[in-house]
């Protein structure tokens, strides 16, 4: 019975949130499209960008945005689980931690990217000091992966929950990366404890 009254308590939530019309009216597949336009207002990491990958792209919110905002721009997401065609989007159904998915995401880009972003949250347990170090592990997965994979002057955008492992995240980025910023959009809920990680210009030996 609590599982039915929070499952129906989070779909009236969604229906009176401003976002999530938004988003059904404008035909994204998530509210969290908002997140990402907010973010490049902040950064403006979108000029001059040519090639992109959208981690964790299911069920395609960012991928949308990428597509609509960048001209002349290959995309590739990547996911886990299977993701609803865009034109003019190529998809990679793997999981991007294995050392395979790596080589696989380098062969279909044929060069690094200038843009890597992710929205990426662990699947919550209940416990949330246990899904803030589960979703900030991946956001240290994602720091590292794209230190391989995107060019020197390139930006990383990656979704990190203030709490625990928090400053771990921070301080791998500061490590990685010349440039490092955290921002919460205006679009995320009040409540939620995620925010994003912006790094640009990789560090090199």
């Amino acid at each position: 019975m609590r599982k039915n009254k929070s499952s129906k308590d989070w779909i009236i939530q969604q229906h009176r949130d401003q976002y999530f019309k938004q988003a059904k009216s404008a035909g994204f597949r998530s509210r969290s499209a908002y997140k990402l336009l907010e973010l490049n207002k902040k950064f403006n990491f979108f000029k001059n960008c040519k090639t992109a990958i959208d981690l964790g792209s299911y069920p395609g919110g960012w991928s949308q945005i990428l597509k609509k905002s960048l001209k002349n721009c290959k995309i590739l997401s990547v996911d886990i689980k299977k993701m609803k065609k865009i034109e003019g989007v190529d998809f990679l159904l793997c999981d991007f931690r294995k050392e395979e998915s790596k080589e696989k995401i380098l062969k279909e880009l044929n060069d690094k990217a200038d843009l890597l972003v992710s929205d990426m949250a662990a699947d919550t347990t209940g416990n949330k000091d246990l899904d803030c170090i589960r979703t900030n592990a991946l956001c240290a997965e994602v720091i590292e992966f794209s230190s391989s994979i995107i060019k020197e002057n390139g930006v990383v955008i990656s979704k990190v929950f203030n709490g625990t492992d928090f400053l771990n995240v921070k301080n791998l980025a500061k490590n990685k990366f010349h440039k490092v910023n955290f921002f919460k959009p205006e679009s995320s809920r009040d409540y939620s404890k995620e925010t994003y990680v912006h790094c640009s210009g990789i560090k090199t030996l």
